[in-house]
């Protein structure tokens, strides 16, 4: 007859596992602590300027040089009537410009760049990886060694001073086509375009009523990026431009600030325009913020 053995036997037996180790939690509320903090760092360094801006927006220009205070005044509607004035309304004109920018040169480029990063990702080509490689190289080059060159090849045929000067270099993306690939390749299958095909789909169709659809969400974060950088894009549109009715919101405000050496109230007219011209940003992206997920697999196909 063999009898049990205690656990409490096991235990003091050599060899026998004991109880597992006990971790040290001690250090987990000390490194959530600091996450918080770097956070709360990070998000005063961002939100400083803008809370600076909005309360330098509200003084007027006495105000705005004699005393550095946090306190906001009482002015803000006059300097917005005041730069509503100028010129006969020119700022909201350079609002316009700055709009036809950057909706049409983000819009087609979302277009072009979804095009080309579905067909470099689900298709194959002689040349496919040397135009991908090329591709790579201008996600590398930065827009302002681009602007001189390309200046010089729309002033050959006549198209400086135009508003076609600022729209057509803003078409092509090369990090939107980038995105578009890796987009692409992850959220569209490669049965279901098959399977398009096999139901008589052409490759148009395919690409607009199967592909557009699974790609919303990073479509999205490709006309977000392309739209910001050209709403504030300032040495395009200053090479090519000379008309200042012709000018966005960067580059015109940067002319109001050089009048302010000599008339110091056009310096509250910069910070009031400043504030007015991030507002269409900061609304575009609450807009737009239910498609911006991370989770790029939202549209693929459902069982």
């Amino acid at each position: 007859m063999t009898t049990a053995t205690a656990p409490a036997d096991l235990a003091r037996r050599p060899g026998a596992p004991g109880p597992p180790p006990r971790r040290d939690r001690s250090s987990r509320p000390r490194r959530s602590v600091t996450a918080t903090v770097l956070l709360l760092l990070g998000a005063a360094y961002c939100l400083l300027p803008v809370l600076w801006v909005l309360i330098a927006s509200s003084k007027s220009a006495s105000e705005l040089f004699s005393t550095f205070t946090l306190m906001p005044s009482t002015h803000l509607l006059d300097n917005i009537g005041y730069l509503s004035g100028y010129r006969g309304g020119l700022f909201w004109l350079w609002m316009a410009n700055t709009a036809l920018y950057a909706g049409v040169g983000a819009l087609v480029s979302t277009l072009v760049s979804a095009m080309a990063g579905f067909a470099l990702a689900k298709y194959t080509f002689p040349g496919k990886s040397a135009v991908f490689n090329v591709i790579l190289a201008g996600v590398l080059v930065p827009g302002v060694i681009l602007a001189v060159p390309q200046y010089l090849l729309l002033a050959k045929v006549g198209m400086t001073n135009t508003y076609w000067a600022v729209l057509l270099p803003s078409m092509i993306s090369p990090y939107g086509i980038y995105l578009c690939r890796i987009f692409a390749a992850a959220t569209v299958p490669t049965e279901v375009l098959e399977a398009a095909r096999m139901d008589g789909a052409g490759d148009w169709r395919g690409f607009g009523l199967v592909a557009l659809p699974m790609m919303r969400s990073g479509l999205v974060t490709v006309f977000l990026f392309q739209f910001v950088a050209i709403w504030n894009n300032y040495m395009l549109p200053y090479i090519m431009l000379g008309d200042d009715r012709l000018f966005p919101v960067t580059v015109g405000l940067s002319g109001l600030l050089n009048q302010g050496a000599t008339q110091p109230a056009m310096y509250t007219a910069v910070v009031t325009g400043a504030l007015l011209s991030i507002l269409p940003l900061v609304a575009l992206f609450l807009s737009l913020q239910r498609y911006w997920r991370v989770d790029l697999g939202a549209g693929a196909v459902k069982a």
